[in-house]
């Protein structure tokens, strides 16, 4: 319980650490507000046409008599578009990162510095195509896996009870969990964590990336929240990697939020 709330702690910490920086925190909403526009389109779509899909794709209940018809189908169309809302939670943060790897990249070096007793921030020396080819190819595989989860969580949402009860909350878990992971790559992969290591360090700390992560997945469900918070999960995601690492960071003064060294 103590990582559940720390993971809050981190959150809450970054959204303040972009609020003390102006500056960052409005170049850090450009991606975001291109991605939302993008996505917004999608499932502004979904909605429109998700009825009709749902009916071109079960034609063995065409004969069936009202009003199983309408429900069976009503159901299927709300759980797809559910879906397609899950998808656009996992996936959001992953396309305005690689939207934004310049901004944010940035952004969380000037966190490391900040709160780093010696003022310095990890590099990776790698040239910027190279670290853009990593976050793009990582991402994809991030996709791929949460995808799979989308596409269990999806079939487990028909059994009666468990489905509409245990498979949210999963499903909740399951986004904070892989939010956390493209959130945090941010400022491992300048320090060298592949996605394998990144991945089994966040599972040894299941509770503070829940703590992180899920409710900022709950949070981006709300229209445009996404947009403002990215800055600041960016800024939390790389003081929670520190913690991972076991990096010493500096405090906070409690009065002025500003990290001092002792």
């Amino acid at each position: 319980m103590r990582d559940l709330g720390a993971g809050f702690g981190y959150l809450l910490k970054g959204q303040r650490w972009v609020g003390r920086h102006g500056r960052q925190f409005g170049f850090g909403l450009l991606p975001g507000l291109i991605t939302l526009v993008l996505y917004a389109a999608a499932l502004v779509t979904l909605a429109i046409w998700g009825e009709d899909f749902v009916g071109w794709a079960t034609p063995f209940a065409d004969d069936w008599s009202s009003p199983w018809l309408g429900l069976f189908r009503g159901f299927l169309t709300a759980v797809l578009f559910a879906l397609g809302l899950l998808l656009a939670v996992l996936t959001f943060t992953a396309v305005t990162l690689l939207i934004g790897q310049p901004f944010y990249e940035n952004l969380s070096e000037k966190v490391d510095a900040d709160v780093s007793p010696d003022g310095t921030a990890p590099e990776s020396g790698l040239p910027f195509w190279r670290e853009l080819w990593i976050s793009a190819r990582d991402s994809l595989r991030i996709l791929v896996r949460a995808g799979l989860w989308g596409v269990l969580l999806f079939a487990l949402g028909f059994l009666p009870l468990v489905g509409q009860t245990v498979v949210p909350v999963i499903g909740f878990l399951v986004t904070g969990f892989f939010l956390t992971e493209e959130l945090a790559a941010v400022a491992l992969q300048r320090r060298g964590v592949d996605l394998r290591a990144r991945l089994a360090l966040l599972r040894s700390r299941k509770t503070l990336v829940w703590g992180f992560g899920t409710p900022l997945g709950l949070a981006f469900l709300v229209p445009f929240v996404a947009v403002f918070l990215m800055p600041g999960a960016v800024a939390g995601a790389t003081l929670l990697a520190r913690d991972l690492l076991g990096e010493e960071s500096a405090e906070e003064d409690e009065r002025t939020g500003e990290p001092v060294t002792s």
